[in-house]
């Protein structure tokens, strides 16, 4: 295609037009924009002037309903007004408390004998969740929670040794009403005597019943707050019956009926609210907090007391701020003690145990030397000591299997890959040889249920909280020298040290396991002894430092036994002749040894059947 002269002109000419036009028609569009963007701001800034001149107006209007509503609300109390808080702080020997006049209540609980991390005090029922409290009806129509009145008279007396700090609201008008709130502060004891006087109750509470609500927050007292969540509970007694409930499996809990107490047990730290006559009904209630929180648990407790009439009313309870700590938990013989982790649920069977047995040779051991760590490895002895006769008899067993080794391979050659007949002439070869092949297995069924015992005792043993060892800060807690700063899978962002040990030391025994046994044709049970350690890996690196240091003395001790025992205890040569001997004699079958025979001898029949089919 050719263009002429007049052609290509005509096409500047209307390149230079679209040009322009777009470039005026943009500055055009950059113009407006700008003036409406400052047309936009000017409006913004007169609508901000207008609201802020008119806030002040709008806040003091708010502060006028709040204020009617408040003096409304506190009706014949109007010394409940007072907005200034008034702290009283109260000492014995084991905790220091913080009672506020906002409400009658205690603020904080300092526990002297427990720390935290940073080195301060344990601090329980702290945050601004923490209240006790019920309604009252403050005249005729209007009624208030007590959390939300100041109480306007505070008396401090000491009696008989005990501090007794009371919080007494008056009423102003002729009736004579009256709430005290008092608290008894005992020299050393954790729980506080918690008495409510009412003068005029039958008006104050509905229907004679006090409704009271408890509110408790456990902060994060421990290193790893899901571990620690995952051991706090809720625990009450009903009908004189204990229950209770891991957080995480239930949200809530209905009483229909009498309940003597109802406490938030958080791994270490127990906080128990008692009715003395007994709370006749309510619902208690949690939630579990996002782990940024550093909270556990919040728990809302509605209970229902029945009030006496009387002038005065005292309606007496107790509060429990405190370890939790079985010995001290016992002495006050309400069932608190079963909320300590000695063994539940599925593992109530290792209760005994421990009560028993792991309990008391560990509180003697701790008389003889503060370092729980050589404490642990003393009861690890001790446990070792216990079961030792079982454990030589598996030892023997072993060594029995050992010593057929050379007749199970002479077996192998004259069976081939027939499996089925190599059981059964290895089965009556141990038979013959008065050989039990089973009885290796009795050191590993020992270590389950003495595994699971101590799985509880160190998790709930509050002893060990920050009680160090060796490279270990605190024995309740996993150790952790070796930090990734990333997480992994099943293992976390961690090894611990004790963990690795204890790994080892398995892997130890389990390749003198396999030199002691047969030859195992089953590739899954021939690789098994080395697939445990690596699996107790992840399994053990987030438990206590305590548990994997006492698996470690165990297995260690293990290896040491097993070195005695096979090289200076056990005659070989005398196996192998009473081995011999047992040949010769004649053997009576039992019932068990028959059924096996009987079915290795049908599934051989069965094979030789489909063998023949085939053909």
């Amino acid at each position: 295609m050719k263009f002429d002269r007049n052609t290509v002109i005509g096409f500047a000419i209307l390149a230079v037009l679209f040009i322009g036009y777009f470039y005026f028609t943009n500055k055009q569009q950059s113009e407006y924009r700008k003036t409406k963007a400052t047309e936009l701001a000017i409006q913004k800034a007169k609508e901000d002037s207008i609201i802020k001149l008119n806030k002040p107006a709008e806040d003091s209007v708010k502060k006028i309903i709040d204020s009617t509503t408040k003096v409304a609300k506190v009706g014949n109390f109007t010394k409940a007004l007072d907005s200034t808080e008034k702290l009283v702080v109260i000492q014995n020997s084991l905790m220091k408390i913080t009672f506020t006049n906002k409400g009658g209540k205690v603020k904080q609980v300092e526990l002297k004998n427990y720390k935290e991390h940073d080195s301060s005090l344990v601090k329980l029922a702290s945050s601004d969740f923490d209240k006790i409290g019920y309604r009252i009806n403050t005249d005729g129509n209007n009624s208030e929670e007590t959390a939300n009145l100041s109480f306007s008279q505070i008396d401090t007396i000491t009696k008989d040794g005990n501090t007794i700090i009371s919080f007494t609201l008056q009423a102003e008008d002729s009736s004579g009403a009256f709430i005290t709130h008092e608290y008894v502060v005992k020299p050393d004891d954790y729980m506080i005597d918690f008495n409510v006087k009412m003068n005029g109750a039958d008006k104050m509470l509905n229907q004679g019943v006090m409704n009271l609500s408890w509110q408790y927050s456990a902060a994060q007292q421990e290193t790893d707050i899901s571990f620690e969540k995952q051991n706090t509970q809720i625990g009450y007694v009903k009908d004189g019956s204990f229950d209770y409930h891991t957080i995480g499996r239930k949200s809530s809990k209905n009483f229909d009926e009498n309940v003597k107490w109802v406490g938030v047990r958080q791994r270490f730290f127990f906080s128990i609210l008692i009715a003395k006559d007994n709370f006749s009904e309510g619902k208690m209630e949690w939630t579990i907090p996002d782990d940024s929180t550093r909270m556990v648990v919040h728990a809302v407790a509605n209970m229902k007391v029945p009030v006496k009439a009387g002038a005065p009313t005292v309606v007496p309870f107790s509060i429990y701020y405190g370890p939790s700590d079985y010995q001290i938990l016992k002495k006050y013989d309400l069932k608190f003690e079963k909320l300590v982790n000695l063994g539940q649920g599925m593992y109530s069977f290792v209760r005994p145990i421990n009560k028993y047995i792991i309990m008391p040779i560990f509180n003697f051991l701790r008389g003889l030397t503060s370092n729980l760590g050589i404490v642990i490895m003393l009861l690890t002895i001790f446990i070792r000591l216990l079961t030792s006769p079982l454990i030589y008899k598996s030892y023997l067993s072993g060594a029995k299997m050992k010593a057929l080794r050379p007749e199970i391979a002479k077996l192998k050659e004259k069976t081939g890959s027939d499996k089925q007949a190599m059981s059964m002439e290895q089965m009556k070869l141990f038979r013959e040889a008065g050989v039990n092949p089973l009885g290796g297995c009795i050191p590993a069924l020992l270590q389950i249920p003495i595994f699971f015992a101590l799985f509880s005792y160190f998790n709930s043993e509050v002893a060990l909280r920050g009680a160090s060892f060796l490279w270990a800060t605190d024995l309740s807690a996993f150790d952790d020298p070796i930090k990734f700063g990333f997480h992994i899978p099943l293992l976390g962002s961690h090894l611990s040290l004790f963990c690795i040990t204890a790994v080892i030391t398995s892997f130890l025994i389990s390749l003198y396991s396999m030199s002691m046994t047969p030859d195992q044709s089953n590739p899954i049970m021939k690789y098994m002894p080395y697939i445990f350690p690596i699996f107790l890996l992840f399994f053990f690196n987030r438990l206590p430092s305590a548990l994997t240091w006492y698996y470690t003395v165990s297995n260690l001790i293990t290896l040491v036994l097993q070195y005695i025992i096979q090289n200076y205890i056990i005659d070989h040569d005398k196996i192998l002749a009473k081995i011999a001997e047992n040949r010769k004699k004649p053997k009576a079958k039992s019932k068990w040894q028959e059924r096996m025979e009987q079915m290795q001898e049908q599934q051989k029949k069965m094979k030789e059947m489909q063998q023949r089919n085939k053909r």
